[in-house]
């Protein structure tokens, strides 16, 4: 465990340490920042029967900025170790491949609720400073975060899948964005498909239906199942993919 806690520092404290990281945090803010905004504005000449969190989580505003921070946050972990050929000194120390697995997965992890944080005062920024909103509905609020946390948990895995494939960090960013981009609108498609089994699989499978039913208040326990599989069945990919130097 030690040995974990000392490679999971190691790897948060590069986030930190990164201006790219603290680039992708700026606009990641801003955007989101922007995004509670306009709904606040939007909401306060209609309806105030929803609260902004519950519609916050629903807009094309929420994946802009999740469909750059995730290829570019995770497109450094393995592939500049290989650039830098720093990736051999590091697994030959007395490490295993899975401490080297799971201390980058969860540096990246980290740094993303880092970045997610902040976000959460906007409810109570709202409550504080309006007195024609709605009250905070904790139920749509604890659903788009705990969303929001399985999402990016399955596609951080999948961006350090990518980068362990390559020693470039553009390639491995561009794989990943391809495939968040092939799921986001695989999701988007089933009103256009005839097949009903392609339909449904459209329809489980899809993030953005996930992230609406979720932000309703209406946490299902397969979408959860579906994401702690799938991001543990990357992450043995990846272990998988590291093995590969002693074949």
């Amino acid at each position: 465990m030690s040995v974990f806690l000392a490679l999971w520092r190691r790897e948060l404290a590069s986030f930190f340490l990164s201006p790219i990281a603290y680039v992708m945090a700026v606009f990641f803010l801003v955007v989101e920042g922007f995004s509670f905004w306009y709904l606040a504005s939007a909401l306060a000449m209609g309806s105030t029967e929803v609260t902004v969190m519950s519609q916050f989580f629903g807009t094309l505003f929420f994946w802009i900025p999740f469909f750059f921070i995730v290829p570019v946050l995770t497109m450094r972990l393995f592939a500049e170790e290989k650039r830098s050929q720093t990736i051999e000194t590091l697994l030959t120390a007395p490490v295993t491949d899975l401490q080297v697995v799971l201390s980058k997965y969860f540096g990246v992890l980290s740094f993303y609720i880092c970045m997610w944080l902040p976000t959460i005062s906007y409810a109570f920024i709202l409550a504080v400073f309006s007195s024609e909103t709605a009250p905070i509905d904790f139920g749509p609020m604890v659903g788009g975060y705990l969303a929001t946390l399985l999402i990016g948990m399955f596609f951080l895995a999948v961006g350090l899948f990518c980068s362990a494939l390559t020693r470039n960090q553009v390639v491995s960013a561009i794989i990943c964005f391809a495939f968040m981009f092939v799921v986001f609108f695989a999701g988007l498609l089933h009103p256009y498909v005839q097949s009903e089994v392609v339909k449904d699989i459209c329809i489980f499978g899809s993030s953005v239906m996930h992230m609406l039913d979720f932000s309703r208040g209406s946490i299902d326990t397969r979408p959860i199942v579906l994401y702690v599989s799938g991001t543990l069945l990357v992450l043995f990919g990846v272990l998988r993919v590291l093995e590969t130097r002693k074949w």
